[in-house]
């Protein structure tokens, strides 16, 4: 796209924008009695319109039918579950069999680890990216105690050189490669939360399976923003959360993949609860767990009705879509115009003020941009907060900005840039 520097521009690529009347379905945050830039989807989607009525809903079974709503009315909660593995399927490319959604992310990583993480005196290490969201570190700390393992020595990191601050997949690969013949695991985010990489999974399958070890997948800041193929790529399993580009609420739920691959293999281990069981058996309450087929088999506690109406309202707008490759197309265009003015800014300064990490390559980042301010970091970001525009701080320099496809305009973009530059000035 031919990028202009310019309010006409903006207000014209709107008005061309084939997802333009998305922005409709979603609450807009107020700002001094005017809808607030919110480019924040990366840490909390906005709210469907339609969400406080796919509460209602339930909630009016809940009062007319009580316990007969499991069987009765026009959606059983038995499977209410079951439309929502149609639509998450087509979003992070499987088959509806190898997915389903249930808990929350770490509880779904550690329920996947006990399956997928099976160390012994040979094959032990994990390999993960340096610098992963926290509760990723903490999870395979933890589950390397677990097995009376020291994560030191279990737990290889992998950091971008010195002088760079993303990773190399090159790198990545020749990690994987050089501690084959001791590695277990290796699991990666799909999406780096801090600098916005996107990493090659499917090259990162490929080198795990060839050393001898699984490949698993946290897709926390992928699912729902780029195109995924965790099927076609052979991921042995993967998690998500559905909060952020997926617009499910505050903790909504999460979901999981495991490869059907691994859906006839009874050695594997799991924790195991009565929702896993076989649907067409699980009301005999025999005992011996006997797993339902599919990622299903995974679940372990009863479906949570209300949290997944919140989400299920959410997958009707990702249906209407019908697929991610036009969300992706207008995502690309977003972040690249972001990406464009930002630049502009410093080329007018004759200086990098503000200098982008994350990757310039469009197949390398979804919708964002993680930027570090040279000088007044913090004082930069309140300004953007005090004129409605709100972003994400990360200590101790970086402001992450993403203009999600769903309900972000080019206009957003553009005032974005306006008060970034304003902003320099505004709080010497």
């Amino acid at each position: 796209m031919n990028y202009q520097n310019s309010l006409a521009f903006a207000i014209e690529q709107d008005e061309l924008d084939p997802l333009k009347e998305f922005r409709d379905r979603f609450l807009i945050p107020k700002h001094k009695g005017k809808d607030a830039i919110y480019l924040c989807g990366n840490s909390l989607g906005l709210q469907p319109k339609s969400a406080a009525q796919y509460i209602a809903d339930q909630m009016a079974n809940w009062q007319n039918l009580a316990v007969e709503g499991w069987f009765q009315g026009s959606d059983p909660w038995l499977e209410y579950h079951k439309p929502l593995t149609r639509s998450i399927a087509n979003i992070v490319g499987a088959k509806e069999q190898e997915v389903t959604v249930m808990n929350s992310l770490t509880v779904n990583l550690h329920l996947l680890m006990v399956s997928f993480y099976k160390p012994d005196s040979k094959r032990f290490k994990i390999i993960m990216e340096g610098g992963a969201f926290p509760s990723d570190q903490y999870a395979m700390e933890s589950q390397v105690k677990f097995h009376g393992l020291d994560p030191k020595n279990a737990v290889i990191e992998i950091f971008p050189r010195e002088g760079e601050v993303t990773l190399r997949t090159e790198d990545i690969l020749n990690c994987i490669k050089e501690h084959g013949d001791e590695l277990a695991l290796v699991m990666f985010s799909g999406i780096n939360y801090y600098t916005g990489q996107f990493f090659d999974l499917q090259a990162i399958a490929k080198a795990a399976h060839e050393a001898g070890a699984y490949a698993g997948f946290d897709l926390a800041h992928a699912a729902g923003n780029v195109p995924l193929m965790l099927h076609e790529w052979g991921a042995d399993f993967a998690c998500w959360c559905s909060y952020k580009y997926m617009n499910s609420g505050p903790g909504g739920i999460s979901g999981i993949f495991v490869h059907e691959k691994h859906f006839a293999d009874k050695t594997m281990n799991r924790l195991a609860g009565w929702w896993g069981y076989r649907a067409d058996k699980r009301f005999l309450m025999a005992p011996g767990f006997d797993p339902a087929v599919g990622a299903e088999g995974w679940q372990v506690s009863t479906s949570p009705i209300i949290l997944l109406a919140l989400f299920k309202a959410s997958m009707a707008i990702f249906d209407t879509l019908g697929n991610i490759s036009t969300l992706r197309k207008k995502s690309v265009a977003l972040t690249g115009y972001l990406e464009f003015l930002i630049n502009a800014i410093n080329k007018d300064l004759g200086e990098n003020v503000f200098s982008i990490i994350t990757p310039t390559k469009e197949v390398n980042r979804g919708c964002q941009l993680s930027i570090v301010c040279s000088r007044n970091a913090k004082a930069i970001f309140n300004y953007l907060a005090e004129n409605g525009i709100i972003g994400d701080w990360r200590e101790p320099d970086v402001i992450r900005l993403s203009p999600v496809p769903l309900y972000n305009s080019f206009q957003d973009v553009y005032h974005t840039a306006k008060h970034l530059a304003n902003a320099i000035e505004a709080v010497k």
